[in-house]
Formats: structure tokens, C-alpha cells, sequence
């Protein structure tokens, strides 16, 4: 499929060639719902933790006679029943991260490609360059442009001044085609690509 090439000034330059393998296939929710939840899950810190018996600092004295109170019978204060004591099964540190495999990632992010392709989400820009790193100047773009909530990928590297000027806009996210992935396609609504960030992700998913 073929897409017209804009510069940042929203003005035409001419057009790119989009493959159709990358950008033209039928979206799958469930495919894009594993890649999510694996991205997801490798992010989650895990470092969740109670405190057991073993480890409540408390003496392990009786605290009172086993008859005679009128009370439960109990052995040292750090029990599960009392306020502050062990917790019996509590949460301990571990990785939430799971196994996927490699086709399947790579499949989940050309459907993420196709999804925002076949909603006309995606705007190709000619560079992502500035002579000098002023937010302003990327803010009317993107209002040229008419774009909100955008992820800009671009090719190998992203630009110093692009990237500075970026950096301060709300709910814009500027990243190298290496580190394009479903997760961040999916959450904004539009998704700009550089004329170098769509041959190197035609390149990577080929």
C-alpha cells in the first residue's frame, strides 16, 4: 500500500511504499491481548513482601498462662491472629515475567502496525530533525498535523533537539524503531513514522 509523506510543516513530500505483510494484515485481539499482557507482566516490579513468622520482631515468651484468664490459649505475639503478628501466606519478592514465544511478539506488533494502518492512524513524516530544540516548534506540528495522544518512531536513532523538545509535551512519546512495541502503539491514538523509521521497521519484520 502506498502513503503520502508529509513534513512537519503538514505540507506534501511525496509518497512511501508500505509493506503489505507489515501493514496490511487482519488484526487479531487475542494475539495483540498476549503480547500486551507478556509486556506488561516483564514490567511489574515483584518486589511485593510481608512479613512471616520467622521474620516479626517480637519475643516468643508466652504471653500468659495457658489457664486461668479466661481468654484463648496463645503462645508467643507474633501469631497470624494478632494485629502486627506474621503473615501466614503473604506475597514474597518474585518475577511476574513469562515466556513468549519470538514469532508470536513479532506477529503481535506487525498486527499492532495493521491495526493502527487500517483505522488511518498513522502519519509518515519526512524527518523528525530541528535546527534547534524548542517545544513549541513540535507542539504546532503535531496541531498541523492535527495529532494528539501521538507516538513518533523514528529510525535508528531519534534526533538530540527532537528528542528535547519533545520531552515536555503530554502525551506524546518519542522512541527508535528498535524500541517500538505493541504496548506503546496501542495506547496512543496516533502513530507517526519517519520515512527512516519505516524501512527500518520494514527491515526489522521482514
Amino acid at each position: 500500500m502506498k502513503a503520502e509523506v508529509l513534513t512537519l510543516d503538514a505540507a506534501p513530500a511525496g509518497e512511501i511504499e508500505l509493506d503489505d505483510a507489515i501493514f496490511g494484515l487482519e488484526p487479531r485481539a487475542d494475539i495483540l491481548h498476549r503480547v500486551v499482557r507478556w509486556q506488561l507482566a516483564k514490567r511489574q516490579a515483584g518486589t511485593h513482601k510481608t512479613k512471616s513468622r520467622g521474620e516479626v520482631s517480637y519475643s516468643t515468651k508466652k504471653i500468659y498462662r495457658q489457664k486461668g484468664t479466661g481468654g484463648a490459649r496463645h503462645g508467643d505475639k507474633g501469631v497470624t491472629q494478632f494485629r502486627h503478628g506474621g503473615n501466614a501466606k503473604g506475597p514474597v519478592p518474585r518475577s511476574h515475567a513469562h515466556d513468549l514465544p519470538k514469532k508470536v511478539r513479532k506477529l503481535g506488533l506487525k498486527l499492532a502496525l495493521s491495526a493502527k494502518a487500517r483505522e488511518g492512524r498513522i502519519v509518515v513524516i519526512e524527518s523528525a530533525e530541528l535546527d534547534e530544540a524548542k517545544t513549541r516548534r513540535v507542539k504546532g506540528a503535531l496541531d498541523k498535523l492535527g495529532l494528539k495522544r501521538t507516538l513518533i518512531v523514528d529510525g535508528a536513532a531519534v534526533q538530540d533537539n527532537f528528542a528535547r523538545a519533545a520531552r515536555n509535551i503530554p502525551d506524546l512519546d518519542v522512541m527508535p524503531s528498535a524500541g517500538a512495541n505493541v504496548y506503546d502503539i496501542l495506547r496512543r491514538d496516533a502513530l507517526v513514522l519517519t520515512k527512516a523509521g519505516v524501512e527500518a521497521l520494514q527491515e526489522r519484520l521482514k
